[in-house]
């Protein structure tokens, strides 16, 4: 009977030892590989900030956007406008529709904004030409003994 007890729990033993020395194990190739890890993570860190370095001065001389803009070929105006009715032709009737109508609402823009700038241009002559009557009437001498009265920098006070 004590055999009976005696090899199982010899058996469970063993295994509980195997157990653990497995672990052992694996616990110390997880460290040999997180110290392979690390290594790698830090030599390519020192080659990142090697490169970083060797682009700064490739970076000052890099063309600004405005250069690279200004090397491209003129598009033609006319060229531009049939490339896009011809990708407005590609698209379903509904939003050809919603396209031209906008294309109406910009015209009729247009039109409000060269009235606008129009009207200061001739709101700009009139001052313009207020500002030469006042200026010569201020170095006329003549000027000054007419209607025109010189304008005075500040109101005068009215007593109460």
């Amino acid at each position: 009977m004590k055999r009976m007890v005696l090899i199982p729990t010899f058996i469970c033993f063993a295994m509980i030892c195997g157990c653990q020395k497995q672990d052992s194990v694996a616990e110390a190739q997880l460290a040999q590989r997180k110290a392979e890890l690390d290594a790698r993570e830090k030599a390519l860190d020192e080659r990142e900030k090697a490169l970083m370095e060797r682009e700064k001065p490739i970076a000052r001389f890099r063309p600004i956007p405005s250069d690279r803009q200004s090397r491209r070929p003129a598009v033609d105006p006319e060229q531009a406008k049939a490339e896009r009715e011809r990708k407005i032709q590609q698209l379903p009737p509904e939003l050809q529709a919603l396209i031209r109508d906008r294309s109406l609402l910009d015209a009729r823009t247009a039109e409000k904004s060269t009235a606008t700038e129009d009207r200061a241009v001739e709101l700009q002559r009139r001052l313009e030409e207020a500002r030469r009557k006042k200026m010569s009437a201020i170095t006329s001498p003549s000027a000054e003994s007419s209607d025109t009265q010189p304008a005075s920098p500040s109101p005068s006070p009215t007593p109460e």
